[in-house]
Formats: structure tokens, sequence, C-alpha cells
């Protein structure tokens, strides 16, 4: 019979007493680590701030990234409407490390694919979707509640350079972005711009760049540079331009003007100019003294604008400030009163010696001294004229020049503007001698002159067909006459001829007698006795 086989017998061992607790460590470990992670993301976690926009274009939540120089440090987690209804409210999270970043002047906004002021920005989006840039600010209070742009600013902050302000009447070709340049060098842009509370100016603000903004001082001009500035004169076609950029989207220029003694101290940040139209606009004298006075003329100032200059001897020492009509119920007669302002210190040299006279603000009265002077020059001769600047354009400008032999003139200083005399220009001169012509000729009596001569035309014929019919016949027969006694007297005159002949023999007869003459006359000069005695004979 088989014997089972040994089996060994089973031996009971006690359970351990840590082997629940190994069983619980994971779930332990696990939590602990969740616990870990959850501190270190509300650890982590930045401030949420509200950026409010006029639209939600571009912007998704959840989605839509905050970058600042291209690095991710926030996302959008809402966006809702404003209780009003007129903007759009964004929530955003921003990185923990970017909490310091969040200032009062600090600037949002949505980059997205831009074409402004000559500018192309945002392309990368039509890829990778908008996102909202940064700019961080300077100021030291901190700020949850921003108001986005709605464009990208021109110029970041921190960027070296100096910011001004400009006035100019109107805004030209500008744009936000456009270029501002210095000897054709683009050193600045336009920041912003915005109409003046009472409209009837811009405000501009241009940002220069380091280190161009030296160059602007207090005595810089500013000028629209913008197109193609083209001047038809008489010395021919000037064609000026920036560049091309200025060209087509516009553009400002500087420069300071020659012979200005404060040009080398720089303007101080949001110093205030004037922006001028042109550079030769902005490159005219502004002299500190100016007087006004008031010229009438009877004649046409077509081709008179405002601004025309007022020229002595070629030297401009003025300009036209406005042109009126003027009618006189007294005499019933129209005269054109032309305002203009004459700058007195362009009729003195700086190589002058002695000190100069100070500028003063005389809103245009003339003071003491200078009445004098002009009186002077007034009763000496000095006139205003319109004279042709141009014959291309027709432009006139005021000549100032002496005429001694003008009627003598006074100036009335007790007018509110003096009056400074006038002539008639060339042209008017011209036309009235024309006229005083015109006039004599008119005075001649053409008509009867014309019948006297009629009369005297009619007796000449009447005298031709005399000499026709009566005086012609009796001429022409003694005419005939004549040539028949010619004739004869030709005939006679012939060498073989009778009557040639006989003077031949009387010519020699006569020069015999005049040789017994010349014989007697040289006997009695040698015997005058012989006249009482008479002739002896001679002795042998």
């Amino acid at each position: 019979m088989n014997r089972p086989p040994d089996y060994p017998e089973a031996v009971a061992t006690p359970r351990s007493r840590w082997r629940v607790q190994l069983v619980w460590l994971v779930p332990v470990v696990a939590v602990l680590i969740g616990g870990w992670l959850a501190v270190q993301s509300i650890l982590e976690k930045g401030p949420t701030i509200t950026i409010s926009f006029i639209t939600g274009e571009g912007l998704e939540a959840g989605k839509t990234k905050i970058k600042f120089k291209n690095v991710d440090i926030g996302v959008i987690k809402k966006v809702v409407l404003s209780p009003d209804h007129k903007r759009v409210i964004a929530s955003a999270e921003v990185n923990r490390d970017a909490t310091n970043m969040l200032v009062d002047d600090t600037r949002f906004w949505v980059v997205r694919p831009r074409i402004s002021g000559g500018t192309v920005s945002g392309i990368g989006t039509l890829l990778s979707g908008s996102f909202i840039g940064m700019d961080i600010g300077t100021a030291s209070a901190a700020r949850r509640d921003f108001v986005g742009l709605e464009s990208p600013p021109v110029f970041a902050a921190g960027v070296p350079g100096r910011e001004f302000v400009l006035k100019s009447e109107n805004m030209g070709s500008l744009d936000i972005g456009s270029p501002v340049f210095f000897r054709r060098l683009q050193v600045g842009q336009v920041t912003s711009y915005a109409l003046d509370p009472d409209g009837k100016a811009m405000t501009l603000h241009v940002f220069v760049n380091a280190p161009y903004d030296k160059y602007v001082t207090n005595s810089t001009r500013f000028w629209h540079a913008s197109g193609v500035d083209v001047t038809l004169d008489t010395s021919g076609v000037k064609v000026n331009t920036e560049s091309l950029v200025s060209i087509l989207i516009g553009g400002l220029a500087f420069e300071d003007p020659p012979n200005v003694a404060d040009n080398k101290t720089e303007a101080a940040a949001q110093s205030q100019f004037e922006l001028f139209s042109d550079r030769a606009e902005a490159m005219k004298r502004h002299d500190s003294i100016v007087d006004t006075y008031v010229l009438n003329f009877k004649e046409s100032v077509r081709g008179l604008l405002v601004g025309a200059p007022v020229d002595f001897r070629g030297i401009v020492v003025g300009e036209v400030a406005a042109i009126y009509t003027h009618f006189d119920p007294t005499t019933k007669q129209f005269s054109i009163p032309v305002e203009v302002r004459i700058f007195p210190e362009r009729f003195t040299s700086r190589y002058d010696s002695g000190t100069k006279s100070a500028a003063d603000a005389n809103g245009g009265r003339v003071t003491s001294d200078r009445k004098a002077f002009v009186d002077y020059l007034v009763q000496h001769g000095l006139r205003a004229q319109l004279k042709t600047a141009s014959l291309l354009t027709g432009n006139l400008y005021v000549a100032v020049d002496f005429f001694p032999a003008a009627p003598r003139a006074t100036i009335d200083w007790n007018q509110p503007l003096p009056e400074l005399p006038t002539v008639p220009g060339n042209l008017q001169g011209l036309q009235d001698s024309i006229t005083s012509l015109v006039a004599k000729l008119n005075k001649i009596p053409f008509e009867s002159i014309g019948n006297d001569l009629h009369q005297t035309l009619s007796d000449a014929d009447g005298l031709l067909k005399t000499l026709n019919t009566q005086v012609a016949p009796e001429a022409r027969a003694t005419l005939v006459a004549a040539q028949q006694a010619l004739a004869s007297a030709n005939s006679t005159l012939q060498p073989n001829s009778a009557l040639a002949q006989s003077t031949v023999d009387t010519m020699r007869e006569l020069s015999r007698t005049a040789a017994s003459f010349r014989a007697l006359a040289d006997y009695l000069e040698r015997h005058p006795e012989a006249l009482l005695r008479g002739k002896t004979e001679d002795k042998k």
C-alpha cells in the first residue's frame, strides 16, 4: 500500500502590525503632494486685473495672452460687457512675478494687424491670433483696473528722448506715428494730437529720440514737411521734400533759423512751439518790434495777398496783414485800405555801432522816436507803391521807396492806424498815361479833318484833270520844240560846220591882236617918252 507523501506542516505566522500603515502611505503621500501643489499654486498665483476696451475684437477667454516683450505674463479669464453696455471688461490673471509691473501708468492694448502712420504692426497675429500688449509705467502707485488703449503707443516707456508740444492751425496730413525729420533724417514721430477746446487750433505731441533731442533748442522752428512743396517765382520752379515717406504719409521737420543768438540752449521736455505751414514761413525772421500802418490804394489790388512782402529796395521790411474796401461818403469813391506790418529793426544794420533798441510789446503802436523818423522819411518823398512780383503768377507786392516829385504829404498820428502815403503803381501809371493820351486824341476833330482832306483830294483831282487836259498838251509841244532846238544846236556845233570854222579863225585873230598889244606894252615900258615924241627910228 502506498504511503501518502510527506507534506510540510503549515505553521501559522502572526500578522504584522505595520502592513496596514504601508497600504495607506500611498494616498497620504498623494494628498500631501496635492496639498503642496495647491499651496504652491496659491503662492504663485498673481493678482487679477480688469482692462476695459471699446470693443472685444480679438479677445477670447482662456486663450488670449498678456505679453510683455513677447513673454507671457498673464491670460484673459473672462470677457463681459460693462453695466452701461458701452465698453468691454476683460478680467485677467497675471503672474505673481509681474505684480510690481501693475502701476498707475502701465498701458495695455490689443495687438492686431495695423497700418498707421506709415508703419505696419501686428502682422504675426495673423497666424497666432491677437494678444494684449503691455508697457510698464514709471509710477509708484499700484493699480488693478486699467483702460486699454485703442492703438499701440508710438514709443515705449523708458525710451531715451524728449516729448514736445506743437500748436498748429490744422493737422495737414499728419497722423499718430508720422515721422519727424531733422536735416532729412528721421529722428522722432508724432505721438498724439487733439483739437483745442475753443476749436481754433490743434495741439500735437511729438517725441524726438535721443541723442537727436539735443538739437531742439529754444529757437527751433517746426514746420509741415508733408507732400511736395512746389514754389513758382521769378527765380523759377523749386521743388522741396523731406523724403518719399513724407510725400506718402506726411511728416514734420525742425531746424534752427540762421543768425539766431539763442540757438544753443536745449529746450526742456514739454516745451511748446508753433508749427508753421512750410519751411519758408518757419525760417522767416520774426521781429520783436512791429509797427502797423494802413495804405490806401485807388487802383485794383488783384494779385495782392495777405502775407505779401513789403519791400524797400530789395529788402523785405514788412508784410501785408489785411486787405479791406472802404467807401468815402464825402467823395463818393471807393478805396482799398491795405493794412501792413512794418519791422523797424530791419532798417538798422547789425553792423552799425551803438546799442540796439530793446524789443517792446507795443501792440502795433509807433513810438515817438520812430514817429519822428517816419515823418522825416515821408517829407523826403517816402511812398508806397504796388508792383508786380512775377509775370508768371501775377502776384503783387508793396514797394516802399522815395519819390521826390510826389506831392507833399503828412501822417495823421491821431488815427487808430497811421496812414502812409501812396503813389500809383507802374501799371496804373501806364493806364493813366494811356487814358490821358486817349482823352487828348478824342479832342482832335478827326471828322472835320477828314472833310477837309476829302475836299483837298477833290481839288487835287480837279487839278490833275486840268493838267491832263490843258497843261499836258502845251507842255508836250514845248518839249518837242526844245528837242528841235537842241538838235539844231548840236548840228551847228559840229567840228566841220562853218560856225565852228569861223570861230577858230576869230580866235586866231584875237590871239595875234593880243600879241601885238603885249609887244606895244613892252615897248612903252622901255620908252615911255614915245607917248610924247613918237617912235624914233633906230640909228644904224
